[in-house]
């Protein structure tokens, strides 16, 4: 459980930071435009009459007793009209009185009137004044109303006297609090996040919802995000490794007859399923295989912008009998690919894709290579992905780190199984990776290997447009 909160925390720690930068924000701002309040502070000492030495005791305790009624009295109405009538305060009584506070030691027969004001002098002048106006009061309560002697009396302890600095804002208090209840926002709101959060983050979890396989999980990586397509005859980055681990694992899903014919597909825009299946192509071409990549995502290409070939002519030339193979396989900047693009955009993509002529396309490119890697739109919006995953040796579904959400996953899953199409396997993309992760990656890779540069297909040309 503590694992996994701190999971979610790391997960989200830019919005806990945001939140906690706000907070500390909204106090400095608060501290710096608030108004300077400056509060004087007037001693009363309370005291009743003892008439005998045995008496004195009682006489305190009589003291400590009515100071709590005098606190009550010095936040009164009565002396706050006395106040306000000595100095001809623009104020009523009422919002005097706000002013005031009356605090006490227990036990203790001192009291204090403290007032708050927004001029050092005004709350020196008011202190002073409730100093003039309290005792008399108290003589006047206290006095029998036969005119005997007064039971209780008050006097001042220690007069008021000007403050030199406001004690409101507290600028260092209220920026310590606005961060910390920044910081708490932020984590209660990350925490909250993660608990309504339903997309995929756990292999387990996705193999669960796929009943297929994890064969390969792609570190984020700036410079893909960038630049699709990875050289692989130089780098030694944790993406490239992943790739190459992608590569080995498809190898081992059918031994004896291992998938040449790949679709790519996902479940939803934006889960990096181009940049897959370009990377897996020359992963492939890499290690000295013969790769074409076929763009059949006839409705937003890609592959044609990241491997920088010509988009107008492609697959929708050949089905449409426009053109023939061997017109539009182009090859590329990298050794052992060769690349078909989507071609001008059809008004019916998924006919296009279901018939005898893309069939024909597919099987005839997989004579010529030694593997197809064919990029498809997503699953979800249209029939396009699952139409095309009848006709290739598998399927590779690539779903996003907490992009990707359970119900879009187990959807997909379902309608490839409905076709009858084979999931060969699951890739999770733009993954968070660490420096701990990075290191492995690097130690692991070879540097400096050179793979082989066989001779191109000979059953189809290669022309560059």
């Amino acid at each position: 459980m503590i694992r996994e909160y701190a999971a979610a925390l790391r997960a989200r720690w830019l919005t806990i930071v945001a939140t906690t930068i706000v907070g500390t924000t909204v106090a400095v701002l608060f501290s710096l435009l608030s108004t300077p309040a400056y509060q004087a502070t007037t001693r009363f000492f309370v005291s009743t009459t003892a008439v005998t030495a045995s008496d004195v005791y009682q006489s305190n305790l009589a003291s400590q007793q009515r100071v709590v009624s005098y606190a009550e009295l010095l936040t009164g109405r009565t002396l706050a009209q006395r106040v306000v009538d000595q100095l001809s305060l623009p104020i009523g009584a009422d919002e005097l009185s706000a002013q005031i506070e009356a605090t006490s030691t227990p036990n203790s027969v001192l009291l204090d009137a403290s007032v708050l004001d927004t001029s050092p002098l005004r709350a020196r002048d008011i202190a002073n004044a409730i100093g003039e106006q309290f005792p008399e009061l108290v003589s006047e309560l206290e006095t029998p109303a036969d005119g005997g002697t007064a039971s209780a009396s008050v006097a001042v302890a220690e007069a008021a006297e000007t403050p030199t600095a406001p004690v409101t804002p507290k600028k260092l208090r209220n920026v310590i609090l606005g961060m910390t209840i920044g910081l708490l926002i932020g984590i209660a709101g990350a925490l909250v996040r993660d608990r309504l959060d339903n997309t995929v983050k756990k292999a387990g979890e996705l193999q669960e919802l796929t009943d297929s396989v994890l064969v390969g999980t792609i570190p984020y990586a700036k410079k893909v995000r960038d630049t699709a397509a990875i050289d692989f005859g130089r780098s030694t980055a944790p993406v490239a490794e992943a790739y190459r681990e992608l590569r080995m694992n498809l190898k081992f899903l059918a031994v004896d007859n291992p998938p040449r014919l790949l679709l790519i597909t996902s479940s939803v825009a934006g889960e990096g399923k181009s940049v897959t299946a370009v990377n897996l192509a020359l992963s492939l071409a890499e290690v000295g295989n013969r790769v074409v990549l076929v763009d059949a995502d006839l409705r937003r290409p890609r592959i044609s912008e990241y491997l920088d070939i010509v988009g107008s002519v492609g697959v929708s030339s050949v089905l449409s009998h426009e053109a023939t193979v061997d017109e539009v396989v182009q090859t590329t900047a990298f050794d052992n690919l060769w690349a078909l693009g989507a071609g001008p955009a059809p008004p019916n993509p998924s006919e296009l894709l279901g018939s005898t002529a893309a069939h024909s396309l597919l099987h005839e490119l997989k004579r010529a290579f030694d593997y197809v890697v064919v990029d498809s739109p997503p699953v979800l919006p249209v029939t396009d992905a699952a139409t095309l995953a009848t006709q290739c040796d598998g399927t590779i579904l690539v779903t996003r780190y907490g992009f990707t959400r359970r119900d879009e996953v187990s959807r997909t899953a379902a309608n490839l199984e409905t076709v009858g199409a084979p999931l060969l396997g699951v890739v999770m993309s733009v993954v968070p990776t660490s420096k701990k992760s990075d290191y492995r990656y690097g130690y692991e890779f070879e540097p400096g290997r050179t793979p082989p540069q066989p001779a191109p297909p000979s059953t189809i040309r290669t022309n560059r447009h």
